[in-house]
């Protein structure tokens, strides 16, 4: 093989290389977005659990105050009415905890899986560098060594 043919091919090969790990950079930081978009909506999706349950508890608060009304009982001084929408208070807040919490972690799975996007993406890039490195070097050297010794007339 020729010498303009072996750097041709090596200018090739680290070229591929090199457009390989910048193209998997770019797709991960896609997927990185992606994650990011998902982060958003699912807190989104928390907060409407939320408001949903909020109001599930304000017409059931409502309902049980005009049960208790209809049933002749006072709702502002009966201690067991006060105890029962004490505790019905409670199991919103939570309710509303637990989708908080759910939120939270929910959140930090996301920001992982973008911080491991970007990483491969990293990483796959500065793999790609030293293989087309490794090329280069590879070709260098196989170079040197087809050289014709030193008076000899090729």
């Amino acid at each position: 093989m020729s010498a303009e043919l072996m750097i041709a091919a090596a200018v090739l090969n680290a070229g591929g290389q090199l457009i390989s790990g910048i193209g998997a950079k770019q797709e991960a930081r896609l997927n990185a977005f992606q994650f990011g978009t998902e982060d958003k909506l699912n807190k989104v999706l928390a907060m409407q659990q939320a408001q949903a349950r909020r109001e599930e508890y304000d017409l059931a608060t409502s309902a049980n105050i005009a049960a208790f009304a209809a049933a002749g009982r006072d709702v502002t001084t009966d201690r067991s009415v006060e105890a029962f929408l004490e505790r019905n208070k409670e199991i919103l807040e939570k309710d509303i905890s637990r989708i908080d919490q759910q939120a939270r972690f929910q959140s930090m799975k996301t920001s992982l899986g973008q911080m491991t996007e970007r990483r491969r993406g990293r990483n796959a890039l500065y793999s790609s560098l030293f293989s087309a490195a490794g090329t280069a070097g590879e070709t260098i050297y196989k170079l040197d060594q087809a050289k014709a010794p030193d008076g000899v007339k090729e």
